[in-house]
């Protein structure tokens, strides 16, 4: 419905063309609601079409839902996307492999360093040197996407306490994601679009001190965990909003291609790392929590228990970090020239490395400035590489012609697939059942229309 207007409040009955004769729909255009439900009840029609969005408090960003209602009943229900598309599929074909990087972090922007792996990987793959990458860059990696998988779903319990009306729910979710944010900023220089991850390792060793405050960091959250615990799965309110709400069986999730922590809410065991391991998966020890009641509240047990299990994957990574050793691979003609570090005006090239291409080597000087401008080239062929992101398997799909630029990328979001659950979820619902299913979804737009 448009927001009231100054003329007089009226509705206007209209039969489009392409709906059946005598088929009537109502439409509002400004002025009061009651108006509309009264010629609606005076036609004897109770089946009314409305907009969820695409600006709405619940629908987890710029997401547009088409409600076909019959009373409080959801008869139909469609989503429309597309209000945030970016094309950075496209702009990646003309930059560098490495700057790839720096646009694919941008796609899920609450998760960026699943999409910053998986695309290097799948480079790693194409220039055959996944084996070259130091095991101390691997650990890290696991270390960086672990903690991003906690405060990925911390947004999720977070927003969608908001959403059912718990303000508390959310301050304390936020609250608790930003001690990990601080991590990420204090490794990486920024809270997102991290950029860390690259073709070869990562950007930069972690700091002094960084081990530390990941264990502090670690204690506060889980402290934070158990009071979102305390607070939500004793909560009557809660159990009767979220049970038997949003379900969708094994095969709906099979059928729609499905994943993550809806499809493991089935009872399907299904997750990447466990399935086809990457970065040295296999030598963590965690386990994959699953829960059979295919429902909105199984989804929430199943990140709650989720983040417990990153946790302990965190501090396998933390034990291995004691040992030292290099974070990019040795091969000069892949490895990114920069020496970053932390300065007065930021984070940008050490001193001593701009004294060393600047004022000593001719030779680091044109190598330099060859890496960075022309980049490095990648073999010709095509490769196709899965991740566990939180929300689901996330794929990236990489074509080279042997040039310094990828001839195409493309990425399997799973926030994409997933929506396609929302018309089997809530058709057949109430209306603020709506609002339910789709935070169990936790559908990242930027993933969506990236």
């Amino acid at each position: 419905m448009t927001a009231p207007t100054s003329h007089t409040p009226h509705a206007t009955r209209s039969v489009p063309q392409d709906q059946t004769e005598g088929v009537p729909s109502f439409e509002a255009s400004g002025g009061d609601w009651s108006q509309i439900a009264e010629e609606a009840a005076r036609l004897g029609e109770e089946r009314i079409v409305v907009n969820m969005g695409p600006q709405h408090p619940s629908t987890h960003g710029v997401l547009r839902l088409m409600l076909e209602i019959d009373g409080e009943t959801v008869t139909e229900a469609r989503a429309g996307i597309g209000y945030l598309h970016t094309g950075i599929e496209k702009n990646m074909e003309f930059r560098t492999w490495t700057q790839g990087v720096t646009f694919c972090t941008r796609m899920d922007y609450v998760a960026p360093l699943f999409q910053e792996a998986a695309y290097c990987l799948a480079v790693e793959k194409l220039l055959g040197i996944t084996d070259d990458v130091p095991e101390r860059a691997n650990v890290i990696r696991v270390l960086m996407m672990e903690l991003n998988r906690i405060s990925s779903h911390l947004v999720f319990l977070a927003t969608g306490g908001n959403e059912l009306g718990a303000t508390t729910i959310m301050i304390i979710g936020f609250t608790a994601r930003e001690e990990i944010l601080k991590i990420f900023e204090m490794i990486s220089g920024l809270r997102m679009n991290h950029a860390y991850i690259r073709p070869g390792g990562v950007a930069q060793d972690v700091p002094p001190g960084s081990i530390d405050a990941v264990r502090e960091a670690l204690g506060k959250v889980r402290g934070y965990l158990r009071q979102l615990e305390d607070l939500m799965l004793a909560n009557p309110i809660l159990h009767a909003r979220m049970k038997d709400v949003g379900t969708l069986s094994l095969a709906g999730c099979m059928a729609l291609g499905v994943t993550g922590p809806i499809l493991r809410s089935t009872g399907l065991p299904y997750d990447v790392r466990k399935a086809n391991p990457y970065s040295g998966y296999e030598t963590y020890d965690f386990d994959v929590p699953v829960n059979d009641g295919a429902d909105a509240w199984s989804r929430l047990l199943l990140r709650v228990e989720e983040c417990y299990q990153s946790m302990r994957i965190v501090e396998q990574c933390l034990e291995r970090l004691a040992k030292p050793g290099p974070v990019m691979v040795a091969d000069k003609k892949v490895a990114w020239p920069a020496q970053l570090a932390i300065g007065t005006d930021g984070m940008g090239n050490s001193l001593d490395h701009i004294k060393e291409i600047m004022g000593t080597s001719m030779e680091s000087l044109i190598h330099h400035f060859k890496l960075v401008t022309e980049g490095f080239r990648v073999p010709a062929g095509q490769v196709f590489q899965t991740v566990e992101h939180p929300r689901g398997e996330l794929g990236v799909h990489l074509v080279s012609d042997g040039g310094t630029k990828p001839y195409r990328a493309h990425f399997r979001d799973p926030s994409f697939n997933n929506l396609q659950a929302v018309s089997m979820m809530c058709e057949g619902g109430q209306i603020a059942d709506v609002v339910v299913a789709v935070a169990s979804i936790d559908p990242v737009l930027g993933g969506v229309d990236r």
